[in-house]
């Protein structure tokens, strides 16, 4: 699953220490979001987005190859 994590918090001016505070994991779950080496649970994506006043699709990137659903 691919993110505009990175470019939404950096826009703002947020630091991942910042962003992991306000969502009260570590920097470096920040770091893992962001580089693509960690998905987010349901709970923390809502999180986000709820943070940002986004919708989580406009922030994490579905794509069908990602999963094999059969």
């Amino acid at each position: 699953m691919k993110n505009r994590l990175r470019e939404i918090r950096t826009a703002r001016g947020i630091s991942q220490e910042e962003l992991a505070d306000i969502l009260g994991v570590t920097r470096q779950t920040i770091s893992s979001l962001e580089n693509g080496r960690y998905n987010p649970s349901i709970i923390l994506a809502f999180k986000i987005a709820r943070y940002f006043g986004m919708a989580i699709e406009d922030i994490f990137i579905y794509e069908e190859r990602d999963y094999d659903v059969r």
